[in-house]
């Protein structure tokens, strides 16, 4: 089965600024992968690499076979990232972004899951009104939704669990899970959450100062779990 998505020796920089130093990543399909680390270690650089928000200096990004530097609008197509609410239009609302975001997929509506999770998030009572109305929270659970349009087979969130109340964030975990082992897509998640690590991880990977430090298979998180207590925040000092 082809790879959701394979990053393979990227480099990035901000001017002279280098902020990636040779990334290599390999996620699976039907996998949930968190990628954890520091303020300032590149994990949002490194999101933007896979979203083609920023260009790598070097190396390349494959997003279920397909490259986003020689295929980009094909790979794309696969690809389901969450912005940050910060960047969402103002003033449009919550329904006219997630038609949009369906229209540019080639959807002539919006999914069916898409507004069902819409409702279980309760956000059915905010999706008509504007976008510069809303809470971080509710813009939160906008920027999920409209990465889940189009049953992406790679869904890349940039710790979308900010902001969000208990009862939401509950339901959020639950339906990545249920879409993972339903339509075996799978999902990047770049937190500082052990507990999701800990819960819902497949494998993980630490980042610092640009670098893929130390990573986790499933055998190794399994057996972190088994251990119990803070067996894993204590393997991620170590």
């Amino acid at each position: 089965m082809t790879a959701a998505l394979e990053i393979r020796d990227v480099h990035a920089s901000y001017g002279r600024h280098s902020v990636l130093r040779g990334v290599t990543l390999y996620i699976e399909a039907g996998e949930w992968f968190c990628l954890l680390g520091p303020n300032g270690a590149g994990k949002s650089t490194l999101l933007h690499c896979i979203s083609t928000q920023v260009e790598p200096t070097s190396g390349d990004v494959v997003i279920a076979g397909m490259s986003v530097k020689s295929d980009p609008e094909i790979a794309k197509r696969a690809l389901g990232f969450a912005a940050k609410p910060e960047a969402l239009p103002a003033l449009l609302t919550g329904r006219e972004c997630l038609q949009i975001y369906a229209y540019a997929k080639g959807l002539s509506c919006i999914d069916a899951q898409v507004l069902e999770l819409s409702e279980r998030f309760v956000f059915d009572k905010f999706i008509d009104r504007c976008v510069d109305t809303y809470s971080l929270g509710t813009r939160q659970k906008l920027c999920v939704l409209l990465a889940l349009i189009g049953e992406p087979q790679l869904i890349v969130l940039d710790e979308a669990f900010n902001g969000l109340d208990p009862a939401s964030s509950l339901v959020l975990k639950r339906h990545l899970r249920e879409r993972i082992e339903r339509d075996r897509c799978s999902v990047l998640l770049a937190t500082h959450s052990i507990d999701i690590v800990e819960h819902y991880a497949d494998r993980a990977a630490l980042l610092i100062d640009g670098v893929i430090a130390k990573t986790w298979s499933r055998p190794e998180l399994n057996a972190l779990r088994a251990l119990g207590g803070n067996a894993l925040e204590e393997s991620i000092s170590a």
